[in-house]
């Protein structure tokens, strides 16, 4: 495999969740190629078994990997909290994923609240990535199955997400937490709401934003960043075109969607 800085950084989600990734990285590192991957013919993990994960996982790896990528990022926490480590193992390029990016951001709070879906939360990955970085740390963790259906609804800021958002984050408010991480990349769009159901006094760590300072540090030591200034190129790969795929794709990326193309297995 011949890579070099003019090679793309490979992204791989189970849906279209992790376009909030590749748009913190368009806009952290304008000048790098990304080739996305998302699996939504499959799509959600969430549900499905650890060997069945797995073995998805290492499918996409592997066909980012024969793109060329000089890097890549699982934008999936139930990937990331599953598979991180076969993918490490598999690939000759340095890989990073979502969970370890939100820990490493969070390790300066001390009342440390995490929200993510039910299997991320039951994983505990979140709580042990953040434990390895700030062990002095108290983690409250809190599993929210309804904010990613109401993400992709498009309710980002209405009465019915505001109070199902109250009434998850109590337990958390009454922890006293001083940061919260958003352990899905759905949760960013939420932002805006949640920052004004917990008051300005919480941290919020998006690990979306995160995982792109991550990537701008690793491209950096490896010498591998794209310098530019021939505009970049945008590939994204799914195995399904659902019905709502544009509209909900084109909120999380912040732009419209080109280059799409269908992957059939």
């Amino acid at each position: 495999m011949s890579t070099n800085a003019q090679s793309p950084i490979g992204v791989f989600d189970s849906g279209i969740g992790g376009l909030t990734v590749v748009r913190a990285l368009m806009e952290r590192l304008p000048y790098e190629n990304i080739v996305y991957f998302g699996d939504t013919a499959r799509v959600p993990y969430g549900v499905k078994s650890v060997e069945t994960i797995t073995h998805f996982t290492t499918q996409i790896a592997r066909f980012l990997l024969e793109k060329d990528v000089k890097l890549l990022v699982i934008a999936c926490n139930t990937m990331a909290a599953v598979a991180a480590q076969v993918v490490k193992d598999l690939s000759p390029v340095p890989v990073l994923d979502v969970i370890d990016a939100g820990a490493l951001s969070a390790q300066g709070g001390h009342k440390i609240g995490v929200i993510g879906t039910p299997t991320t939360i039951n994983s505990n990955a979140y709580a042990r990535a953040i434990h390895d970085y700030a062990p002095d740390s108290r983690i409250h963790s809190q599993a929210c199955a309804l904010f990613v259906p109401l993400v992709e609804e498009g309710w980002l800021d209405h009465e019915v997400t505001r109070l199902t958002a109250e009434d998850y984050l109590k337990p958390l408010q009454a922890e006293d937490i001083d940061t919260l991480v958003l352990g899905c990349t759905h949760y960013p769009l939420l932002k805006p709401l949640l920052r004004q159901v917990l008051g300005e006094g919480v941290q919020l760590v998006d690990s979306a934003e995160a995982m792109a300072e991550q990537v701008a540090t690793v491209l950096a030591q490896h010498g591998l960043a794209n310098p530019g200034p021939a505009q970049p190129r945008y590939d994204f790969h799914v195995t399904d075109v659902p019905l709502r795929f544009q509209t909900i794709g084109e909120r999380f990326l912040g732009r419209t969607l080109n280059n799409v193309h269908v992957v059939k297995w």
